[in-house]
């Protein structure tokens, strides 16, 4: 087992889409993204969280974001969204077992980054497993 697991936090997002808020939307786009990017789509699961009364920076109700995971023939992919923060991340982890598909995995997390339109970035990444 063998592979590379990516991650991304996203700060002062301007978020020009809406994606933050719109689970369908968000759900639509990853799963186009990852098969632009040439990853295998088996499932999917977004979650869209109740308004709080509080109310965050953006000067909207807190609490709203979205959670959304699609699961991969390669492995994953998981979004997380907080517009009251205008903050969002993402992880990605791909399986290198009979192809590396690092470059993919690299295409899906740029994507995303771009849509969301961040100020402020914080990336990282980890090669898991060990090799054959």
């Amino acid at each position: 087992m063998q592979g590379l697991h990516l991650t991304a936090d996203l700060f002062d997002c301007r978020d020009p889409a809406g994606l933050m808020r719109d689970g369908s939307a968000l759900a639509t786009l990853c799963e186009r993204l990852a098969t632009e990017a040439g990853l295998t789509v088996v499932g999917r699961q977004f979650h869209a969280f109740a308004p709080h009364d509080s109310v965050g920076v953006t000067g909207v109700a807190a609490g709203a974001g979205l959670t959304g995971v699609l699961l991969l023939a390669e492995s994953h992919l998981a979004v997380h969204t907080w517009p009251e923060l205008r903050a969002v991340t993402l992880d990605v982890f791909v399986c290198n077992f009979g192809a590396d598909n690092s470059d993919k995995a690299h295409r899906l997390v740029d994507a995303l980054m771009l849509r969301f339109d961040p100020r402020g970035i914080k990336r990282q990444q980890l090669l898991r497993g060990i090799a054959p």
